[in-house]
């Protein structure tokens, strides 16, 4: 896959997802947050041919993880909720149509729901390479993968 600049910040997204947990009342973990975050990138490849932000996730036991928001947010609030209070972030009139359709789909799953989810799809599964599922990997989980998987989706629901 070419580099493409992304379309915006993992910061942004990140405060976004914090500002709407809060906005609707819901509880949003940092297991949560980051599957959320794999979804909104897995799509907006798929349909975009391009990344939403630049960061990559690993193919950890629990399901694709970006270890520096994970340890960030560990080490703020444990497993407890994300409660903070951020600003709500502006996104181009087309993200925001991109973020709104996938928090109907994605936001009021919960985070065990969401963990089986990617834990069933190719990209984890090709990225952890046969690993039992219960073994540690830090295996890089490409754009490429995401986008092909996610995109072959798109392509068998039109059909």
């Amino acid at each position: 896959m070419t580099t493409i600049a992304p379309v915006t910040t993992l910061s942004k997204l990140v405060d976004y997802f914090i500002w709407f947990a809060n906005d609707v009342g819901s509880y949003l973990s940092n297991q949560k947050l980051q599957k959320l975050l794999y979804y909104a990138q897995a799509w907006y490849l798929a349909f975009e041919d391009k990344p939403l932000f630049e960061e990559d996730f690993e193919a950890w036991v629990h399901g694709p993880t970006i270890p520096a928001l994970f340890y960030e947010y560990k080490e703020q609030f444990g497993f407890k909720p994300i409660l903070k209070e951020v600003e709500k972030p502006e996104f181009p009139e087309d993200v925001q149509k991109f973020l709104d359709d996938l928090f109907d789909d994605y936001f009021f799953r919960d985070a065990y729901e969401l963990e089986l989810m990617v834990r069933r799809e190719d990209p984890w599964i090709k990225a952890r390479g046969g690993l039992p599922k219960d073994e540690p990997s830090h295996v890089i989980i490409t754009k490429e993968l995401m986008r092909d998987f996610y995109k072959n989706r798109v392509i068998e629901e039109e059909e």
